[in-house]
């Protein structure tokens, strides 16, 4: 999973960031081309669009649209042919004041063939068919049965969503005999096919579409007593999701309890879906930590000198982390500090350091780049896997709020 999950992982993060800019007018230019698609065909179109943004009557949104149309086709000149999975282009004027022009292209070769081809010059950037690459297509869905309530759940990803919740008016079993208590069974028997019928229906809805679309990998059914095989065996299910049912588990609990006790249960048929994987991930490296096997390491310092050393076996990084990387350097005196810190102290610190500290220069650089991703980079050049941990497990939760998101497990100990 390394490769594609740090892939995904790094798309996801610069998706976030082109959607947290917005242009002072239709001035950022989005551009899509698809895998196999001619690009002297793109270069042609922008020289076009270079013609008619000369006519935009606004000066500053005129010079803005042509500098970015600018960079876009200088930056294709890099490219002898479209690459492999096709290419994205975001260019354009990011600058926060008005009157001040800072043009910045992102290129993006993306993890999956693009199939739209799109040019769009809006006050946002278009990453719309970025984010659909991003949404987990695999689903397996979710049924816990009891007699008197029922739940339908889809796991997607490492992510369990509730989709029903269902109850019943099936009476309890009567101790009366005679004629009364085989009418009250008989009763009691109607109620229940209606509530499996009504359980089905919902299912039937909230499964065939993921069906349709190819998405629906499996169905595994739970629930405490023999009512689960009741709810099979009676063929209530549409025919083809029927086909679709991988595991039948006992579990204790309902509602979205009763769906996670179920996945877990599950976890043998599920082995290779991501949810169980990453369980099992963080939960080795809280055995590792509580026996203090000194093959695990935390912190980005920590981790950052195993990397260094080349001692890390597999790079843990919670999508959750954002801390950023900054280095600021006086261009009078060669004066340079470097620090780790979140997105928002950064325009803190930039407002703050104003001089420099050894001559007392204004002439300062300041230069930021992503902690995660050049942490992913230097595990990937060492040849370390690279695990992405969610934010949407329990697990994934106290590995980000207890351990700040980054840890590795090491290859050897080191000192």
């Amino acid at each position: 999973m390394s490769h594609k999950s740090a892939e995904m992982y790094e798309l996801k993060k610069k998706v976030e960031e082109l959607k947290g800019y917005r242009g002072r007018a239709t001035e950022l230019v989005t551009l899509y081309v698809p895998a196999g698609y001619d690009l002297n065909k793109v270069m042609q179109q922008l020289r076009e669009e270079y013609g008619t943004a000369q006519n935009i009557k606004s000066k500053s949104t005129r010079k803005n649209v042509l500098g970015a149309l600018e960079r876009a086709m200088q930056h294709l000149k890099l490219y002898r042919k479209t690459p492999e999975t096709g290419l994205a282009l975001f260019v354009g004027n990011v600058s926060e004041q008005e009157g001040v022009s800072d043009i910045k292209l992102w290129a993006i070769i993306p993890p999956e063939p693009l199939k739209v081809r799109l040019y769009r010059c809006d006050q946002t950037f278009i990453t719309e068919p970025l984010e659909e690459m991003l949404r987990v297509k695999d689903a397996y869905g979710l049924i816990t049965v009891e007699k008197n309530e029922a739940t339908i759940g889809v796991l997607r990803g490492k992510r369990i969503d509730v989709i029903d919740e269902l109850t019943s008016n099936v009476p309890g079993k009567t101790r009366a005999g005679g004629q009364s208590a085989r009418r009250y069974e008989r009763i009691r028997e109607q109620e229940t096919h209606e509530f499996m019928k009504r359980i089905a229906e919902h299912a039937n809805k909230a499964f065939l579409p993921l069906l349709e679309k190819g998405e629906l990998r499996g169905i595994i059914i739970g629930g405490p007593g023999p009512t689960k095989e009741d709810f099979i065996d009676g063929e209530y299910l549409h025919h083809e999701l029927r086909k679709k049912i991988i595991g039948v588990v006992d579990i204790s609990y309902s509602g979205a309890y009763g769906l996670k006790e179920l996945v877990e249960k599950a976890s043998d048929i599920l082995k290779d879906h991501e949810a169980i994987k990453e369980r099992h991930l963080i939960q080795n490296f809280f055995r590792h930590l509580v026996k203090d096997t000194g093959m695990i390491t935390y912190g980005e310092n920590e981790v950052r000198k195993a990397l260094e050393l080349g001692a890390v076996d597999t790079l843990l990084i919670s999508e959750g982390y954002d801390r950023v990387r900054v280095k600021v350097k006086c261009n009078s005196c060669g004066w340079e500090e470097l620090k780790t810190m979140s997105e928002s102290e950064f325009h803190v610190y930039k407002k703050k350091v104003t001089h420099c500290p050894k001559c007392g220069s204004q002439n300062l650089s300041f230069e930021k780049w992503d902690v995660a991703e050049e942490l992913i980079k230097m595990a990937e050049e060492s040849g370390s896997e690279v695990e992405v941990i969610s934010l949407d497990t329990e697990e994934g939760q106290q590995f980000y709020k207890a351990f700040g998101g980054i840890a590795a497990f090491l290859r050897y100990k080191i000192q």
